[in-house]
């Protein structure tokens, strides 16, 4: 399931329309669907759309530098809610952008958009958890990492 690079021109003109479901997010990811990622009733299977998130999630915290061997998280709940089935070929821009800042957390929306269909297939929400190195304590995020997510959310604004 490789990811594609979003080019700059695309995020331009998501954030030039004022009714596209995906202005306002600082970071969409761009995810080709595959063949193999469909079931047995011919659409993409349900479990696939978290493996999705995941894919976006870690592109997001790359964003801000907080995907490394020095920053432990852990994902706490994620859901999805399907609103239409999405089939080969196809491909989603995933918009993803932090909900909820917390202490310990960060709580991340998801909007996963269809260009075949030119509409949301499913919403989606993640919790993840940040811990110390042994992974036992949950670890506050710093002033750094806050001001990071703060940077890159303005970027949508």
């Amino acid at each position: 399931m490789p990811a594609l690079a979003m080019s700059a021109a695309t995020c331009s003109a998501i954030q030039a329309i004022s009714d596209h479901p995906l202005r306002g997010f600082a970071v969409v990811y761009e995810q080709k669907v595959d063949w193999g990622d469909m079931d047995a009733f011919g659409h993409v299977n349900n479990v696939v759309y978290y493996d999705y998130a995941q894919r976006a999630r870690i592109h997001y915290l790359e964003q801000v530098d907080m995907f490394n061997l020095q920053t432990y998280t852990v994902l706490a709940a994620s859901s999805c809610q399907y609103k239409l089935p999405v089939t080969f070929p196809d491909t989603l821009w995933i918009g993803i952008r932090a909900k909820q800042i917390g202490n310990t957390s960060l709580t991340h929306e998801y909007v996963y958009y269809s260009t075949v269909q030119q509409a949301v297939v499913a919403t989606a929400e993640s919790v993840i958890v940040f811990f110390d190195e042994s992974g036992t304590q949950k670890q506050p995020m710093t002033a750094l990492q806050r001001q990071q997510l703060a940077d890159l959310e303005s970027q949508a604004q």
